[in-house]
């Protein structure tokens, strides 16, 4: 039977952590760590199992099922045809490619523009570059394994280590204490699970499975038994290099924490440390950490989004539709950072949640998850809730507080299980009828 060597099989492992690990990946794990301090490591249970351990179950749950499509249409196919956009748009065009380009200009060109720098005209120019030499990578998104798993990923590595050396090296002061939300370890591992939300890669996950599957089959396999077991291989090993850069990371943000103690984001909590640690040099080591960084995130996406669109909507065909979302993302990125950043938060709420139910589902055994009305009334519950427990948050309200878990951020997932039990136990009446 056909296989992947092992060597193929790590760079297409490498690929996939390169398409995975962005702007969200390196702003958040240090700012979590920023703001928990002492409890970082509490906060990081949690960030592991929502921006680890979920991404890598996402990768296995499309590599099973044959897709996104496929998983969707357990609900219903109104449902995954809905859904698929929404999420594409979402880690594409909408958010998540215009915050590569605007996270990776704030951390590489004010720092050395100078007071009193045009930054809205240097932006604009930095975004068009960016998205220039983007696009021309994601042209042949068959040639991603030699170009992100073979070149860009290992330089991105070896700078994350070098920075984490210097923190070995010189520990400064310790971690700092814990801000008030991140008090207590139940507090700390909530506040890590949610702030993993932002990073997207669930969501990501569901999607990617399309060029990884595609850049097995460009190095001579086409079993699809063998592309199956190969994606998911492909998955633990990029699982396993996000935890350990987010560990690295964690521990960056944590002691930068305790060496600038005013409340700092993840951005800001790099740039002090680094600045503290290599002195002018650290800005550019950062400015090249986060730009390679972007930069492979931007063209997986565009890549992805690409093969999608131009599959479900063959009016164009995939270099069109990868200009598309090129052009669309650069506009957006002009926006700003903050702006970005601001919009994430509601939109991830609500779709999170129902990718989370769909990922779990697809894993539970075949007898408690084949009644036809488990899938639909599972996400019924789980989204519907996660709809209004977002509407509560954006209005400040509390009417929804009663619901367990809502304190926590986590309200959603008593409905989810309720939702399961119904279609567990009505699948049997349905089918009678």
């Amino acid at each position: 039977m056909e296989r992947l060597s092992r060597r193929d099989l790590f760079l297409v492992g490498f690929t996939l952590f390169s398409m995975f690990f962005g702007a969200g990946n390196l702003i958040f794990p240090p700012g979590i760590a920023a703001r928990a301090g002492t409890m970082t490591w509490f906060a990081m249970v949690g960030l592991a199992v929502s921006a680890v351990g979920l991404p890598v179950l996402g990768v296995v749950a499309v590599a099973r099922t044959g897709g996104l499509v496929a998983l969707g249409d357990r609900v219903h196919p109104l449902f995954s045809r809905v859904f698929t956009v929404l999420a594409y748009l979402a880690i594409g065009p909408c958010l998540a490619i215009p915050r590569t380009a605007t996270t990776s200009f704030e951390m590489a060109v004010p720092p050395f523009a100078g007071e009193g720098a045009p930054l809205d005209l240097y932006r604009l120019a930095y975004v068009v570059v960016f998205f220039i030499l983007a696009l021309l990578m994601a042209l042949r998104p068959e040639k991603l394994t030699d170009r992100l798993g073979k070149i860009m990923c290992p330089i991105l590595i070896a700078l994350i280590l070098i920075t984490f050396a210097g923190c070995l090296f010189n520990p400064l002061e310790g971690y700092g204490a814990p801000a008030p939300t991140y008090e207590g370890a139940v507090n700390a591992v909530a506040n890590g699970f949610l702030e993993g939300y932002q990073t997207m890669d669930t969501i990501a996950a569901l999607v990617f499975g399309i060029i990884i599957s595609l850049n097995i089959r460009a190095r001579g396999i086409q079993d699809e038994r063998v592309v199956v077991r190969s994606t998911v291989r492909a998955g633990v090993i990029a699982g396993v290099l996000l935890l350990i850069i987010y560990s690295m990371l964690a521990h960056i943000g944590a002691l930068s924490a305790g060496a600038f103690p005013e409340p700092t984001d993840g951005a800001q909590a790099l740039t002090n440390l680094v600045a503290a640690l290599f002195g002018p040099m650290g800005n550019l080591l950062l400015a090249a950490i986060f730009m390679i960084a972007c930069f492979n995130v931007c063209v997986g996406l565009i890549c992805s989004c690409g093969e999608y669109f131009s599959e479900t909507f063959p009016l164009l065909s995939y270099r069109q539709w990868a200009v598309v979302f090129a052009v669309v993302s650069a506009f957006i990125a002009n926006i700003g950072l903050t702006q970005i950043l601001t919009l994430s938060v509601p939109v991830l709420n609500i779709l999170y949640p129902v990718a989370i139910a769909l990922i779990l589902l697809s894993l539970l055994p075949k007898r408690l998850q084949g009644g036809r009305l488990v899938y639909p009334l599972t996400v019924l519950f789980t989204g519907l809730t996660s709809i209004l427990l977002e509407l509560e948050r954006l209005t400040y309200s509390d009417v929804l507080s009663f619901i367990p878990l809502s304190d926590l951020g986590l309200g959603w997932i008593v409905p989810a299980l309720v939702g399961w039990a119904l279609g567990f136990f009505l699948s049997p009446l349905a089918s009678r009828n």
